[in-house]
C-alpha cells in the first residue's frame, strides 16, 4: 500500500522542493542532500506498540495499518496538518504551500511576509498540543475540481490553487482538521488523539517547486514518533549529527572550504583533505587494477553532439552548463559514460577481448539549484569513482557478482560493516516506460537477483523504481549513529549500446551489441568525504589521517632531537608534522587532540637522553615510552594493515 503525501505534495517531491535547512532533508532527495535517514529505529519494543492503526481515506471509507513504517508516514502527514492549523490560527496572514512527510519527520511551507522569530515554534507547539487534546477529526471530503478552486481562491490560497489546477482529476479529495482545509489524497488518522510526542526543530527558507524565481517560503520542519522514547532518540541522534557536521568539522580540521562568493557548490580541498583524498583514490586504483580495471582519462568538455547522440541533451538539458566556442555548442561533461564508450569504439573488439573494463575518476558538472547545495553532499561539480563494463550476456552475472565483491571490500576497508541493498526493476504493467526488450530485462533482473542470492545479501526488491534504460543495485551503507548514505551502484543499461552501436564479434563472426554496466563504489570523493569526516566524527583511522603523528618538542633545546624524529618518520613514509610553537605542552597537546592527530609524540630531557620518545594517543591515553623504531614499525604496521584503531 502507498500511502505517501497528497497529489499537489506528490508532485512538488517530483519535481523538486528545495530548501536550505542544516538539519533536516527535503522529499527531493533525503539522503543526497543531508543523509538523515535513519536505521528504523529498532529501540526494543517501540515498533510493537500501537501495532494498529486506524485511518480514514480520501473517500471517507475508514482502514487499518500494521505496517511500522506505513503508520509514522501516516502519522506524521497528520502531524504537518496539524501543525498547519496551529501557524493559520496564530499567523491568519499565511499562505498555503505543501505539507508533505519525510523520512525523518515532515515540513508544511508558509508563505509570509515577515519571518517567524525564534519563539515562534514553542508558540505553535503549544497550539499544536491544545488542539490535539480536542480530538479533532480528519474529514475527507470528494469535490468537483471546479468547486476546489473556487473555495481555495477565495480564502485566498493561490498556491492551492496553482496546485489543483497542474495535477488534480476533474474530482479530487480534500481533507479539513477543525477550520484547516488541505487538497490532499491522504490517507489520515481518524482524530488528533492518535497523535503521538511530536517536536518542531527549525524554520528555514525554500523556493515554490524550487524555482528561485518564484515565491519565497518558510518552511518549518517537525518530527513526530509513537513513543517518546523513540522522539528522545531521533533528538539526541540529531544533536550527535550536529556534531559531526563536516561542514562544521571541515573548517576546524581545515579539510576543504566552500567559496560562495568565487565558485557556489565547487569544493576548494585543502592540503589536508587533498591528502586524504588522494589515499583514497591510491587505494582504490590499486583495487581495480589488480581486478583488470584499465584506468583511462576523458576530457571535461565535449560538443553538444555527443550528448544529443547519449540522450542527454533531451532528457538532462537543464542540468548540462553549455557554451559556445568558435559557433560551436560545448558541454562541460555531466556523466563519463559517452567518452569511455569512444575510447571502446575506438577499437574492433572480439569476444576474445571481453570483459574491457574503464575506470575513471571522472569529474562531472551538474546544474543544482541554490537551494539544494549543501557542503559536499549536495555539490555542482564532483569526481565520480566511476567505472563501465563492456561484456557479452555470458559474462554479465559474473562481472555482477565481482562488482558486489568489490563493493562490500572497499566499504568494509573504511569501516562500514553494516549497509542496505536495494533491487530496482522495472513495472511489469507499464513495459512503455522502459527501454529495451522484456527479454532483457528479465536477464538483467534474474542476474542481479541470482547474484544477491548467491552472496546471501538481503536486499528490498523495488518494483516500478528502475530508471527507464534498466534495473540497478543500490547499496547504502550505514553509519557510526545508523544513518543511511547512497554508495554503491550496479546499474545495466539497454539504451546507449543502441545509441552508440557499441558492438563486439562473436564466436560467429558477425556484429553483436555488447552489454553495458555502470558502476561506482563510493558514487563520488566529495559526498564519500563529507560522510568519511561525519562517520569518524573527523577522527579518521590512521591509514586515512592527514597528519599520523605530531611531534611536540617541551621546550626549543629539543628541536634538534624533534628534528631528527621528524626525519626519521618521514623517511619511513609516516605523515609527520612539527609543533614548534612557544606554547605550554599541555596546550599543544590539546591542540592536537582537537585536530585528531591519531598520535603524539612528546620529548624533553629525558627522552632526549634515552633515544625514545613519550606516546599519547588522540583519545588521551598515555602509551609511554617507546623507542623510535619500535613506535616506526607499530605506525607502518597499523598503516599497511588499514587498521581502524590505535593500539600498538
Amino acid at each position: 500500500m502507498q500511502v505517501r503525501s497528497s497529489g499537489g505534495e506528490h508532485f512538488l517531491d517530483t519535481e523538486g522542493v528545495s530548501g536550505s535547512n542544516p538539519l533536516a532533508p527535503t522529499t527531493q532527495d533525503p539522503i543526497l542532500i543531508l543523509g538523515f535517514q535513519q536505521e528504523r529505529f529498532e529501540i526494543g519494543q517501540a515498533r510493537n506498540q500501537k501495532e494498529l492503526m486506524e485511518i480514514i481515506y480520501r473517500d471517507g471509507r475508514t482502514g487499518e495499518l500494521t505496517d511500522y513504517e506505513q503508520r509514522l508516514e501516516v502519522l506524521r502527514h497528520s502531524t504537518s496538518h496539524l501543525m498547519a492549523l496551529a501557524v493559520a490560527d496564530l499567523f491568519p496572514e499565511v499562505h498555503l504551500g505543501i505539507g508533505p512527510p519525510t523520512s525523518e519527520g515532515f515540513f508544511y511551507d508558509f508563505e509570509r511576509a515577515e519571518p517567524f522569530a525564534a519563539g515562534d515554534l514553542a508558540r505553535i507547539e503549544e497550539k499544536m498540543a491544545e488542539y490535539a487534546r480536542q480530538n479533532l477529526e480528519y474529514r475527507p471530503s470528494l469535490t468537483p475540481i471546479d468547486e476546489a478552486v473556487e473555495m481555495f481562491s477565495k480564502m485566498g490560497e493561490g498556491l492551492k490553487v496553482e496546485l489543483i489546477q497542474e495535477r488534480a482529476d476533474q474530482t479530487l479529495s480534500i481533507y479539513r482538521l477543525g477550520k484547516f482545509v488541505d487538497f490532499c489524497m491522504g490517507p489520515h488518522l481518524r482524530n488528533t488523539s492518535q497523535i503521538g510526542p511530536f517536536k518542531l526543530l527549525s524554520v528555514a527558507g525554500a523556493y515554490w517547486k524550487g524555482d528561485e524565481k518564484r515565491e519565497q517560503m518558510q518552511r518549518i520542519y517537525g518530527t513526530a514518533f509513537f513513543t517518546q522514547q523513540e522522539l528522545d532518540a531521533y533528538l539526541q541522534r540529531l544533536e550527535e549529527s550536529r556534531r559531526r557536521d563536516h561542514r562544521k568539522l571541515g573548517r576546524e580540521l581545515d579539510l576543504f572550504s566552500v567559496q560562495d562568493h568565487a565558485a557556489p557548490g565547487l569544493i576548494f580541498w585543502h592540503p589536508k583533505g587533498a591528502r586524504v583524498r588522494a589515499i583514497i583514490e591510491d587505494f582504490l586504483r590499486r583495487e581495480h587494477e589488480r581486478r583488470g580495471y584499465q584506468y583511462v582519462v576523458i576530457p571535461h568538455i565535449a560538443k553538444g553532439d555527443l550528448w544529443r547522440t547519449s540522450g542527454h541533451y533531451d532528457y538532462y538539458r537543464q542540468n548540462m552548463y553549455t557554451f559556445q566556442v568558435e559557433d560551436e555548442e560545448y558541454v562541460l561533461k555531466p556523466m563519463n559514460c559517452p567518452g569511455h564508450i569512444l575510447i571502446y569504439k575506438s577499437t574492433m573488439h572480439s569476444y576474445r577481448d571481453l570483459p574491457i573494463r574503464y575506470a575513471e575518476f571522472g569529474t562531472v558538472y551538474r546544474y543544482e539549484r541554490s537551494g539544494t547545495l549543501h557542503g559536499m553532499l549536495r555539490v555542482r561539480g564532483f569526481t565520480q569513482d566511476d567505472a563501465h563494463i563492456f561484456c557479452t550476456p555470458e559474462q554479465v552475472y559474473r562481472q555482477v557478482v565481482e562488482v558486489m565483491d568489490l563493493a562490500e571490500f572497499v566499504l568494509k576497508t573504511f569501516g562500514f560493516e553494516k549497509y542496505r541493498v536495494d533491487l530496482s526493476v522495472r513495472d511489469p504493467r507499464r513495459p512503455q516506460d522502459y527501454a529495451g526488450t522484456a527479454e532483457e530485462w528479465e536477464f538483467a533482473e534474474s542476474n542481479l537477483m541470482r547474484a544477491l542470492s548467491e552472496r546471501q545479501w538481503e536486499y528490498h526488491r523495488i518494483e516500478g523504481e528502475a530508471v527507464f534504460y534498466g534495473p540497478k543495485i543500490d547499496i547504502k551503507l550505514v553509519d557510526a549513529i545508523g544513518r543511511e548514505w547512497q554508495a554503491s551502484t550496479i546499474q545495466f543499461d539497454f539504451t546507449l549500446p543502441r545509441r552508440f552501436n557499441i558492438t563486439y564479434i562473436g564466436p560467429d563472426s558477425k556484429e553483436h551489441t555488447v552489454y553495458m554496466i555502470h558502476r561506482a563504489l563510493l558514487g563520488s570523493m566529495e559526498r564519500f568525504f563529507g560522510v568519511l569526516i561525519e562517520h569518524y566524527a573527523g577522527a579518521f583511522p590512521i591509514w586515512l589521517a592527514p597528519v599520523q603523528v605530531v611531534l611536540i618538542p617541551i621546550s626549543e633545546k629539543h628541536h634538534e632531537y624533534a628534528n631528527h624524529i621528524h626525519t626519521l618518520l618521514a623517511d619511513a613514509g609516516i605523515r609527520t608534522e612539527m609543533d614548534r610553537r612557544n606554547e605550554k605542552m599541555g596546550y599543544k597537546i590539546r591542540e592536537a587532540q582537537l585536530q585528531k592527530i591519531p598520535f603524539m609524540l612528546v620529548m624533553g630531557d629525558k627522552e632526549v637522553q634515552t633515544g625514545t620518545v613519550s606516546v599519547r594517543t588522540r583519545s588521551g591515553g598515555d602509551v609511554g615510552p617507546r623507542k623510535i623504531e619500535d613506535l616506526v614499525r607499530s605506525v607502518q604496521h597499523l598503516d599497511a594493515a588499514r587498521a581502524l584503531n590505535l593500539s600498538i
